[in-house]
């Protein structure tokens, strides 16, 4: 029996019940992909549910503000991906009058939409034979073939989609890319595979020369910037505080946040009954105590934030300053999140 057949058969008996795949419209697939992208099915099912009740279609979804988008996506992460969620929208029911893109090369021309995702959306939705190629199925073919061009290289992913393209059935492409990223998912997982009940254990390269766990190859990650964040949580005498939005290009870009200080931090700044200067506005400062003494450090990809929170106590605050009850209603990265959570008891 050919690869195709096989994994689609195996597919059919093992799959996992998802809500997105009971059904073939566009939205609902482009909604579940872009919420999967980079992230586990077990974190993304919550936030998918949490979207189609929110957004039921592509309308709902291009009205709401960017604010009401990033809170429901807040926890996350990779929150460009909720933001060109938004802005495709808009560009759907604008410039599409909200008929979704129906072939590989239109779903290209959205937001956030890359090759990946085009070819996911065209054939499930409109069974367009274009082979899907995440980190699954770069794990199938280099094991299954024993490929050691780097996946993460030019010539590696010209490589994997070409042979993906080439192994699809052309005559059920969603079922094969549903079936081989699944396969990726479940069974030849990144670490301890089930190779002894591996449908293709009799045929698979890494396997016969013991190559799985070196299996796909991978060039080295650039190296991990290391930043120190200090976060002035003021509070006056009213229950109010201050919270900025994040402006200009940047991962938390449209989320708020605590004024921030970057770098070298001198408490002297901050000397009782001193007052502070922040852009037009002076406090006079009546206590400031760190919340953490050691650094909290919040890992990103490219980059590890060492953070402390410094409560500031004040009198009285400017007039745009909010009710801290109301905190929790603005969409915040996930490091500051579980600070008000935790600080504040709000969640």
């Amino acid at each position: 029996m050919k690869f195709s057949n096989k994994l689609i058969a195996w597919y059919l008996v093992n799959k996992r019940e998802m809500p997105w795949r009971q059904t073939t419209d566009p939205y609902n697939i482009w909604l579940s992909e872009i919420i999967l992208q980079q992230t586990r099915v077990a974190q993304g099912l919550p936030y998918y549910l949490k979207f189609t009740e929110a957004f039921p279609t592509v309308f709902d979804l291009a009205n709401a503000s960017e604010e009401e988008v990033l809170k429901l996506w807040q926890g996350l992460g990779y929150y460009s991906r909720g933001r060109n969620l938004h802005a495709a929208a808009k560009y759907i029911v604008e410039e599409c009058d909200g008929i979704f893109p129906n072939t590989y090369k239109d779903l290209l021309k959205l937001k956030g939409v890359g090759d990946y995702t085009a070819s996911a959306i065209a054939s499930i939705s409109f069974n367009e034979p274009t082979a899907v190629v995440d980190g699954n199925v770069y794990r199938v073919l280099s094991r299954f073939y024993g490929i050691e061009t780097p996946i993460n290289s030019t010539e590696g992913i010209k490589e994997f989609k070409a042979l993906a393209q080439e192994l699809i059935d052309k005559e059920q492409p969603a079922n094969f890319n549903q079936a081989i990223m699944e396969f990726g998912a479940i069974q030849c997982k990144p670490q301890n595979p089930y190779c002894l009940h591996c449908i293709f254990n009799d045929s698979c390269v890494a396997l016969q020369k013991n190559r799985i766990s070196t299996l796909p190859v991978k060039l080295k990650k650039t190296k991990v910037k290391k930043r120190h964040l200090h976060y002035l949580v003021f509070r006056s005498s009213d229950h109010k505080t201050i919270i900025e939005r994040r402006t200009g290009k940047g991962i938390w870009q449209g989320l708020y946040q605590f004024p921030m200080i970057e770098g070298e931090f001198d408490t002297n700044r901050f000397r009782e009954s001193e007052p502070f200067q922040k852009e037009t506005a002076s406090y006079t400062i009546k206590n400031i105590v760190p919340y953490n003494v050691k650094p909290i450090v919040h890992k990103l990809s490219h980059q590890h934030l060492h953070t402390i929170f410094w409560i500031i106590d004040v009198e009285n605050l400017e007039d745009t300053a909010i009710e801290i009850q109301s905190i929790s209603s603005y969409p915040v990265p996930v490091l500051i999140e579980k600070f008000i959570a935790t600080y504040f008891n709000l969640k």
